[in-house]
């Protein structure tokens, strides 16, 4: 049997990146701008959520008029009949060129259908760029934290200690606001008649599932985000809009940040994080619903800072995946069930597709033993 680094292959492990639980750790956060801008905090700093750390104008876009052809004259006339010149300002429907024949007889007015600045005037082509106003971008903290480093004219690095949570799944980029826990064990569904008015601005904390009665109702009080075990996928396609694919999500305009920890279907959210989220209970947090699953994995996530005291002894999963680790599957028929390692085979198995892989046996928390593809199983890092 072939030895390595003095233990048997049966023995060797493999590290899997999973989900993050963890009631403390220093989070670290990079907040860049999308150009080059201004840096507007220093390192040291303590920010709030939104603080603003750097901001930036993004060019407006060009917009071509054909002035030529509303004059009705030669393109290598058009600069002599512009009232207006490169580098001025124009306002929507505002005159920018004339023109007039016959004596005087019959005139011509080209007016601007944008407003911005004349960047170009073309002899050749008889056409008049205007560039729209520049947008200006400022960039949030997102997290309260200290600043640990500048990046000159693009952004800073934050830290934080906190607790974090990450999900399988989420749609809607980043808000904050109040937990609240507002069911009673990670078993219970989050309807539309346990959310109040009371619940604007606040993070709404379901346990197994999370009803499309109750994503409204939230919507409805002002609610900034849900976070629950489950959702049944129909839920998901009519609260969205479309069906949801594999590309990344977090972009979506949908008015508040959805978080799902477990998978589709009813499925009780983890007591490891069903407990850490109602131990922080009206404490203030930031969310984001961004992922992506493929290439350059991106994970939803809820931040919690906090003041405890980091433990330092607390056990990183550098070691990776070994006999006992908590897992999590992210793959059919198994997708969203929770279990620890029971065994790592050494020998390929070959899967339903007709390739050889690298395998995982695990104890589901029902006793049911499976194996799946390494690549469909997650740790969660407690």
């Amino acid at each position: 049997m072939k030895k390595e680094n003095g233990k048997s292959s049966e023995e060797a492990y493999a590290y899997t990146p999973g989900l993050k639980v963890k009631r403390a750790i220093v989070v670290r956060k990079t907040r860049r701008l999308p150009i080059l801008g201004e840096v507007l905090v220093k390192k040291g700093d303590e920010l709030d959520f939104d603080t603003i750390v750097a901001k930036t104008d993004i060019p407006g876009e060009p917009n071509v008029v054909r002035i030529d052809e509303i004059l009705g004259v030669l393109s290598t006339d058009v600069p002599a009949y512009m009232v207006k010149k490169v580098g001025d300002n124009v306002e929507k429907d505002e005159i920018i060129a004339k023109s007039s024949s016959m004596f005087g007889l019959i005139k011509k007015n080209a007016a601007s259908p944008f407003t911005g600045i004349i960047e170009s005037v073309s002899d050749s082509s008889g056409q008049v760029v205007i560039r729209s106003p520049p947008i200006s971008v400022e960039l949030k903290a997102y997290v309260r934290g200290t600043v640990a480093e500048v990046i000159p004219k693009e952004g800073v690095i934050i830290e934080t200690n906190a607790a974090l949570i990450q999900g399988i799944c989420g749609i809607s980029g980043e808000r904050h606001g109040k937990i609240r826990v507002a069911i009673g064990t990670p078993e219970d569904v989050l309807t539309a008649e346990t959310i109040s008015p009371n619940d604007k601005g606040k993070i709404l904390i379901g346990g197994s599932l999370v009803t499309y009665d109750a994503i409204e109702k939230a919507l409805q009080v002002g609610a900034i985000g849900v976070v629950a075990g489950g959702i049944e996928g129909n839920c998901l396609s009519r609260f969205i809009g479309y069906e949801m694919g594999v590309a990344i999500t977090g972009e979506e305009e949908v008015g508040l940040t959805l978080i799902i920890t477990e998978g589709f279907g009813k499925m009780s959210m983890s007591s490891r994080t069903f407990s850490l989220l109602k131990e922080f209970d009206d404490h203030e947090a930031a969310i984001n619903g961004t992922t992506q699953i493929r290439a350059g994995v991106l994970r939803p996530e809820i931040i919690i800072p906090h003041k405890l005291v980091l433990n330092k002894s607390e056990e990183e999963l550098s070691r990776g995946m070994v006999p006992g680790t908590p897992i999590r599957i992210i793959g059919d028929p198994y997708f969203g069930k929770i279990g620890t390692v029971l065994s790592l085979p050494v020998q390929l198995k070959k899967v339903e597709t007709g390739s050889d892989v690298r395998v995982v046996d695990i104890k589901l928390e029902d006793g049911e033993i499976v194996t799946v593809p390494r690549a469909n199983a997650e740790i969660i890092e407690e």
